[in-house]
């Protein structure tokens, strides 16, 4: 293919870059994130790599640190590709580049540290956000475009990026934007994805009407939002067959008479309750459908899919998150689906005890510490969960902590798009507070997170607050 002709003409050179100095390599070793994200960041570019002919092996991180970089390094591969990571840990990543222990290329969306290094791909470095326009699987599927040979097209891994995406929440203004809105359209164009305006409930695949309007929680409805009894009483009142032979539909089982008939009734129930214009206006976004999975389950729908990949790597299976990515599904469909009920319920439970211990206010932001009752590669999830919930105050961040050692405690903060348009950079107050504790840490505007000796924890909340204070001012 042209160099012209990859999705994102701001990161072309970076991507070409970054594709001849990987097939000059005899081997590559591929270190990616455990997140949704991360995965398929990890799956895109492996896929890439093979297409190509490019020897690799595959390892995932639950985050990149100085201890796992030097792991890394002990590999002694001389070409190691970052995905979904990387950028924020230049500086570490330099002296061992420095040392000649191996060449880095880098295909990530992340805050960069304070070092650079020569094969680079972040949507950061070009002026587009990292954190709403392209994600980590997004720079990976630039970076696989760049890696087609002359017969080649990988445009198929476009719906594996918007799988990232949106599991990386860049969809949560009702759609993808920015750069990732041409990643949709390769995907469209190459037969892997279709979009349609819906309502924007996740869910829509595989769970029963009333659950679908029971457990939405993004946009609070009176009378039917955490309220089974409610949800079914406003089903059963439309002229809608929500049943048949005495079994719950689902969305999907609907035809679009059906699909407006109801969505047009929780339009007028979310008015007669008094619901903001705003909010009302949330009910609806686009869809992402990837057209060859079956439809009625978790990968038909790139919400649900993303989900059922955090319920693998998050619980030490990334193997089986990466095999799904890659197109098994036979056992490791069974596993990650097992994990994925295991996975729920420690959400939920998670949420359950944030709503029953509550949250402690600060004047610029609240906070709890689930010491070990929260996985703490959940807890950043929970916390997202909480602020669409009545336990959290949506006009502040929110900050949890879990225990992640003896030593170390996890840090986690969500905010949200409302409070990042006034100047909210968690990304910003998670590395600046962290490190002035003696921890590191970064992400996103709307989300980041940190890990801080146990100890410091009171230390790091009087610098966050702080710093917020200050963005928000």
């Amino acid at each position: 293919m042209a160099v012209a002709d990859l999705p994102v003409p701001e990161l072309t050179s970076r991507a070409s870059a970054c594709a001849d100095r990987l097939r000059a390599a005899d081997r590559v070793l591929l270190a990616s994130h455990i997140d949704a994200d991360g995965l398929t960041s990890g799956a895109i570019a492996s896929t890439a790599l093979a297409r190509a002919g490019i020897d690799h092996e595959v390892v995932f991180e639950k985050q990149l640190d100085a201890e796992s970089i030097a792991g890394i390094a002990a590999r002694e591969f001389d070409v190691v590709l970052f995905t979904d990571f990387g950028s924020g840990q230049l500086d570490v990543i330099a002296e061992h580049e420095d040392r000649g222990d191996f060449v880095p290329v880098i295909a990530d969306h992340h805050q960069p540290a304070d070092r650079d290094t020569e094969f680079h791909l972040n949507p950061l470095l070009e002026g587009l956000d990292g954190a709403s326009e392209l994600s980590g699987a997004g720079a990976s599927y630039v970076l696989a475009r760049a890696l087609e040979g002359p017969d080649g097209d990988n445009r198929d891994l476009a719906a594996l990026a918007v799988v990232g995406a949106v599991g990386d929440m860049q969809d949560s203004d009702g759609g993808l934007v920015g750069a990732n809105e041409a990643v949709v359209a390769d995907g469209v164009d190459a037969g892997v994805i279709e979009t349609r305006t819906d309502l924007d409930l996740y869910g829509r695949q595989t769970r029963p009407l009333p659950k679908l309007l029971e457990y939405a929680s993004d946009v609070k409805i009176p009378g039917v939002s955490n309220d089974e009894a409610g949800a079914i009483a406003f089903l059963t009142d439309l002229d809608v067959d929500v049943k048949r032979d005495g079994e719950w539909r689902r969305w999907v089982d609907l035809d679009g008479d059906e699909r407006q008939v109801l969505a047009s009734g929780l339009m007028r129930r979310a008015v007669a309750s008094g619901v903001p214009a705003d909010r009302i206006e949330a009910l609806v976004g686009t869809s992402y459908t990837l057209v060859d999975e079956e439809p009625g389950t978790e990968l038909r729908d790139v919400s649900e899919f993303s989900t059922l990949l955090n319920a693998t790597a998050r619980y030490e299976r990334a193997d089986v998150g990466l095999a799904v990515c890659l197109g098994d599904r036979g056992d490791a469909l069974v596993e990650a689906r097992r994990l994925l009920r295991n996975h729920r319920k420690n959400l939920s439970e998670g949420l359950r005890w944030v709503k029953n211990e509550g949250v402690t206010d600060e004047e610029h932001l609240q906070w709890f510490d689930a010491g070990s009752r929260i996985r703490e590669t959940i807890v950043g999830i929970v916390a997202g969960m909480a602020i669409g919930s009545p336990a959290v105050d949506r006009s502040k961040p929110v900050i949890a902590f879990a225990e992640e050692s003896a030593e170390e405690l996890k840090v986690s903060s969500r905010g949200s798009h409302a409070l990042v348009r006034q100047g909210l950079d968690l990304s910003a107050v998670m590395r600046e507070a962290s490190q002035a504790v003696g921890g590191d840490g970064g992400g996103h505007d709307v989300a980041a997170g940190a890990t801080i000796p146990i100890a410091e924890r009171d230390a790091f909340l009087a610098e966050a607050d702080r710093l917020v204070g200050e963005q928000l001012s």
